[in-house]
């Protein structure tokens, strides 16, 4: 009785042994090797596996920069921080790298437009759009049925007061959103960016002004106000050129409808460090809105009411004697 119940125990026992060490054999004679740089960018990647990179995840990406067919700065959710940590793996300059998050150019919430008609279809954007435009009297808005957010993996997205609205926080880059919205009105903006036109209206200002009371109407004012030149104006809209912009949101302040978004709390303000300033009244000089009063050979002083925190007095100071906080 014992026997038979040991001689089928013994005998498995002994197969699962020789294929163990079989398989283990074949482990080791038909390893696949693996490029120890790969496995370090895998590991300074942020791991969102979102394909922003353009390819179809962290892993993918790595193989493609260690084998130099990919950029080390082409993570655009790791930006700046991730790019160094790769250019020291591959030995090369990360370069410039600045991250950038999909933003909704509208500001056509239920309080600020009106609607065409009362839309009982399918609640997609799509969909929604083949009639007639869709039900927003704008037809450059948002139409806030969410296909944007339907496609978002990262929860980035959410529908409020009829528009999408997305956390540039959990925004990974991914540009899912920038694909599936039928109006084109996501667009791309650098994180850092603390002003922004939320119109997409390309119409005269007459026609904007009925459709949308946040809309931009084309009237040149923060193209005149902007003392960086950084204001742009194309097809009856205003535009700000990123790389001339400073945040020092002059322009959302003089706009008459409030179409030009600004965070307000994140604006620096100008501060002299007395123990460097040599009084050269470069930065007075260079000042756009008057707000340093400096005399030669005596410290300066910034007026905090007129500081619009734009920083060109920090890059001009030539001992490093101002920063921004």
């Amino acid at each position: 009785m014992i026997e038979d119940i040991l001689l089928p125990v013994v005998s498995l026992g002994g197969l699962g042994l020789i294929f163990g060490s079989g398989l283990a054999v074949a482990s080791k004679v038909f390893a696949v090797k693996v490029d120890p740089k790969i496995e370090s960018i895998r590991a300074a990647l942020p791991g969102a596996n979102c394909g922003a990179c353009g390819y179809p995840g962290c892993d993918a990406f790595s193989k493609a920069v260690s084998l130099e067919e990919a950029p080390v700065n082409g993570c655009p959710v790791g930006g700046l921080e991730t790019a160094e940590k790769i250019g020291e793996i591959m030995g090369k300059s990360a370069g410039s790298s600045e991250k950038k998050v999909a933003r909704v150019i509208c500001n056509g919430t239920t309080c600020n437009t009106k609607e065409k008609f009362e839309y009982n279809g399918i609640q997609d954007c799509k969909a929604a759009a083949l009639v007639q435009g869709g039900s927003k009297s704008c037809e450059y808005g948002c139409l806030g049925l969410g296909t944007c957010y339907d496609v978002c993996d990262f929860d980035a997205i959410k529908i409020e007061d009829g528009i999408a609205h997305i956390d540039p926080e959990k925004c990974t880059a991914c540009g899912k959103c920038l694909e599936a919205c039928p109006k084109n009105i996501i667009k791309w903006t650098p994180y850092d960016q603390n002003v922004v036109v939320d119109c997409n209206n390309n119409e005269f200002g007459k026609d904007v002004k009925v459709k949308c009371t946040t809309g931009c109407i084309g009237c040149k004012i923060c193209v005149k106000a902007c003392p960086f030149d950084a204001m742009e104006f194309e097809d009856n809209l205003a535009r700000i050129n990123y790389d001339k912009c400073t945040n020092c949101m002059i322009c959302a302040e003089k706009c008459p409808t409030n179409a030009i978004w600004a965070d307000f709390e994140k604006r620096k303000t100008a501060e002299v460090i007395e123990d460097k300033c040599i009084g050269c009244t470069i930065c007075a000089k260079n000042c756009p809105v008057d707000a340093i009063d400096g005399e030669v050979k005596k410290v300066h002083e910034v007026d905090p009411e007129k500081c619009i925190g734009c920083g060109v007095c920090e890059e001009k100071c030539p001992k490093d004697a101002i920063k921004l906080n």
